[in-house]
């Protein structure tokens, strides 16, 4: 039998996307009080719109809703499907957390490189500032960590940043620098919910929130809701004129870095993931026109700049500093301002990242646009593990070209 082509590079690609704005509900300021099944409503029918497509176009196909932090149905996949008033033939309910839109991506991309469905509709919404903190604890978070004082994600990346500084001489400039330029970015980003800039000075003063992690070194929550469209590639120009290729993908869950008797916590699946999404995209590092990786803290952005490769383990914090990751420098990085200045919706959070890079690549960065943008990384993390780095890792390689 002839040897079958299991790769996703080139199959499928992303025709349309949508991104609500985001709040942060603030009655006094005007700012509307949203659910979470209005934003997740409100994002699918922008990405249709964007994509020229009708609710008729994406019945009876694919449907992935990625689950929220608020509290939700149990069966959250049928229950948005009803909302949204979609029969499917394939659904993904990815509970990735933070790399919940890459895995997303990549599901979509199975099913319909397999033939189920010609196309897959991907949405994610969150309103943790309209219903409040409603996430269960973990058995390990409620037994080992919470009782001895540790609160949270902060906290435990702070563990982490620490240990990051104290192993390979990391400063504060080095996750300064990141803070400063994805500001930046924000300011030229319509749908950030920061609008001023920031300077160095402001960074080292802000307040610690768990040392050695300071406010300016993490997220806002918001609320807010996005989506995008993916099809087969021999159709997509029957949409839009600037489709967006996947050309890789890498997922390592769960790692154990040297050892899981004495695991690394400075060290991310990342480094496994992107390994096998530039594997299958057939493409090095160093062409990568951009990176915009997850980013709930600083250093985990000085994390994955190391784990993917673009510099060796520990020298990260020297290469932030050589390096102009502004969106028109050496390496553009979170080039919409990520979610430390653009703001986080909850678990919908990775959605943001993976949105700009799409953006990038059909060439409506408006005043941040990289020039000449063909091929980037995005990357997907999510729960932090006990004693080790995190537990979730995903890489997509895009590109405007197959």
């Amino acid at each position: 039998m002839p040897k079958q082509d299991l790769s996703l590079r080139g199959k499928i690609a992303v025709v349309g996307y949508g991104e609500t704005p985001v709040t942060r509900a603030r009655k006094d300021k005007g700012e509307p009080r949203l659910t979470y099944w209005e934003y997740l409503s409100w994002a699918a029918e922008l990405a249709m719109n964007n994509a020229g497509m009708s609710k008729k176009d994406l019945d009876n196909q694919g449907l992935a809703v990625t689950h929220p932090e608020v509290e939700h149905p149990l069966f959250v996949g049928v229950e948005a499907a009803e909302m949204l008033g979609l029969t499917t033939r394939w659904m993904i309910t990815p509970s990735h957390g933070g790399a919940s839109a890459v895995v997303s991506l990549a599901q979509a991309a199975v099913a319909i490189s397999s033939g189920i469905v010609d196309r897959v509709l991907c949405v994610a919404a969150d309103a943790p500032l309209t219903y409040g903190d409603t996430v269960m604890l973990t058995e390990h978070r409620r037994d080992f960590e919470k009782p001895f004082g540790v609160m949270g994600p902060p906290s435990l990346f702070a563990l982490v940043m620490e240990r990051h500084m104290s192993q390979y001489g990391t400063k504060f400039e080095h996750t300064g620098k990141i803070a400063v330029v994805q500001r930046d970015h924000a300011v030229m980003n319509p749908n950030a919910i920061f609008k001023s800039k920031i300077t160095m000075d402001d960074y080292l003063n802000s307040r610690m929130i768990a040392n050695p992690i300071r406010l300016l070194d993490t997220v806002m929550r918001v609320n807010g809701g996005s989506a995008f469209i993916v099809t087969k590639a021999e159709e997509a120009r029957k949409w839009t004129e600037r489709p967006v290729y996947l050309l890789g993908f890498g997922e390592c869950d769960n790692s154990y870095y040297p050892s899981n008797v004495l695991p690394d916590a400075t060290l991310m699946g990342i480094k496994d993931a992107s390994q096998q999404a530039l594997k299958m995209s057939n493409l090095k590092i160093s062409d990568m026109d951009y990176f915009q990786p997850y980013d709930d803290f600083t250093i985990a952005v000085l994390m994955q700049l190391e784990d993917a490769g673009f510099c060796k383990k520990g020298e990260g914090g020297k290469f932030v500093e050589k390096t102009d990751i502004s969106f028109n420098g050496d390496l553009p990085v979170n080039t919409g301002g990520g979610q430390i200045s653009a703001g986080q919706p909850g678990l919908a959070g990775g959605n943001i990242n993976l949105t700009e890079g799409i953006r990038q690549l059909r060439n409506e960065g408006e005043g941040r646009q990289i020039d000449n943008c063909k091929i980037g990384m995005v990357t997907g993390i999510g729960a932090l593990q006990y004693g080790r780095n995190v537990g979730l890792n995903s890489v997509a390689i895009l590109g405007n070209e197959v």
